[in-house]
């Protein structure tokens, strides 16, 4: 397997920048693709394949979207759910939320995460708004 996945970001797709020998994954920027599910396919895929061969593994996530859409927001329900599964197989999981601090929409989706997953070591943080 690449021990990286990189996807620089467009105007309607984040950055991905996932690097796996250091266990960090990182999303950031807007995800409002034409096809979520196509976009995400191979990130999830890619993501699906590195946990399955982590245990005991310590695994740091940072998402930092500005905007996503609806279908977007599926397919970082089903991330979260993969990083929650690898929970059962042993590892620690830090979900970064990155978002503005005077973005309710953006907080309000993170902390739903944090409830649907609290095996999740969640953590909001606020960024100054621009």
């Amino acid at each position: 397997m690449d021990n990286r996945l990189y996807i620089p970001a467009t105007p309607d797709t984040p950055e991905v920048d996932f690097d796996f020998d250091a266990c960090h994954l990182c999303l950031r920027g807007e995800s409002y693709p034409e096809s979520a599910v196509s976009f995400y396919h191979d990130i999830l895929e890619r993501t699906r394949e590195f946990l399955d061969a982590c245990k005991d593994t310590e695994v740091q996530v940072t998402i930092e979207l500005k905007y996503f859409n609806s279908s977007s927001t599926k397919m970082l329900f089903n991330l979260v759910d993969l990083l929650n599964y690898s929970i059962v197989r042993g590892n620690h999981v830090r979900l970064n939320w990155v978002h503005d601090e005077e973005d309710e929409t953006i907080l309000e989706f993170g902390q739903e995460l944090a409830e649907d997953f609290p095996d999740i070591d969640f953590r909001a943080m606020p960024t100054q708004a621009l």
